[in-house]
């Protein structure tokens, strides 16, 4: 049976300085939540916003370079993997949206967060169940953290070889976590999550194993910590 699509959302704020907040990355083992906050410029509308998981990654780069091209205010906010583990990944999320609205070079009046809980902050708010769907500002602050963040882990995948960062995002993938297994967790990665600390358990520390080779160095391959043991 089809599911019943949620009616167009009211809001009961009719001004401009209307902040949509949303995030991503709550579910991958690897690299950090990352939100975004977007305030829309009535005056410079964009078109084809929509929920950032439903567009092609082409269409999200075009979007996002026009929603900072036109937007009146937008901001990023994000916790690290270490600041997951400390404080649990919801508390993080709503840490990091925190640090989102909290960023914006306009003050909000009022804040459409994406979901059905708001922070416990000083902003009138209010969730918005698929808001990401349903408000434009939330839609533009979901490709704002989306490509945000995929650009990310893309980067990060030169930085720790062999995982498949840039492909799956940290998700938790079988190629992942056979990686995790075989190589061991690097930093980035969120030992509060299970499968995280039965790779820490299984292999180890992640580590770089530099070598030089005539006048240059490079970081050859990357080894979990343990594997050497008993060979002395």
């Amino acid at each position: 049976m089809a599911r019943t699509p949620f009616p167009p959302f009211e809001c009961q704020y009719q001004g401009w300085k209307l902040a949509g907040v949303d995030e991503v990355g709550r579910g991958p083992l690897a690299g950090p939540v990352v939100t975004a906050a977007v305030i829309l410029d009535p005056q410079h509308p964009i078109e084809g916003l929509a929920d950032s998981k439903r567009l092609t990654e082409k269409r999200r780069e075009v979007l996002y370079d026009e929603i900072l091209d036109k937007a009146a205010a937008w901001s990023v906010g994000r916790c690290e993997a270490g600041e997951i583990d400390q404080l649990n990944i919801y508390q993080a999320t709503l840490l990091a949206m925190t640090r989102a609205v909290a960023g914006l070079a306009i003050p909000p009046e009022y804040v459409l967060v994406d979901g059905n809980r708001c922070p416990r902050w000083h902003w009138p708010s209010e969730a918005v169940i698929k808001g990401d769907g349903r408000v434009a500002a939330i839609s533009a602050a979901s490709i704002v953290a989306k490509v945000t963040r995929d650009r990310e882990m893309v980067t990060l995948e030169e930085t720790y070889p062999g995982y498949g960062l840039g492909s799956h995002k940290g998700y938790p993938t079988p190629v992942h976590v056979e990686a995790l297994n075989r190589q061991g967790v690097t930093p980035i990665h969120r030992r509060s999550f299970r499968p995280v600390q039965e790779a820490l358990a299984l292999a180890g520390e992640w580590r770089a194993v530099q070598q030089t080779v005539g006048e240059s160095t490079y970081e050859d391959l990357h080894w979990p910590e343990d594997l050497f043991e008993n060979t002395r």
